[in-house]
């Protein structure tokens, strides 16, 4: 089991407003900001639910080439919230939200490019879901 992971972003305020839009559908905020003393001036945020930050953004050079970072919803509902929020957020339409049964067949994602051109997704693997 994966505890957290993390990416550089080039633009700390930009990726933090995006990913606090985008996420928010799942149940995510930042829960956590590293004072800048501890790490070299950087912005260092966490993101998760409640209450511990999973997903890391880390003022920095983007890592090429872009990763992929894929987020559990609950339904197809919170991936289709996740989709239109990230999008409205500045995020770009990278898979809208749909079934992907080449995955398996309950597999129900959407993606988006971030604004560093990670490429983000929400998935949902239930089969049946609102």
């Amino acid at each position: 089991m994966i505890d957290h992971t993390g990416i550089n972003v080039s633009d700390p305020a930009k990726s933090r407003r995006f990913y606090e839009a985008a996420l928010a559908p799942l149940g995510y905020a930042v829960l956590m900001e590293i004072p800048k003393e501890h790490t070299g001036g950087k912005v260092v945020l966490g993101c998760g639910v409640a209450p511990k930050p999973d997903f890391w953004l880390a003022e920095g050079t983007p890592c090429e080439p872009r990763i992929h970072v894929a987020f559990r919803a609950k339904s197809h509902a919170e991936v289709d919230a996740f989709y239109k929020a990230a999008v409205a957020a500045g995020g770009r339409d990278n898979g809208p939200p749909g079934p992907r049964p080449h995955y398996h067949p309950h597999y129900y994602g959407a993606f988006v490019l971030d604004p560093d051109g990670y490429n983000v997704e929400a998935v949902c693997h239930d089969p049946v879901s609102t």
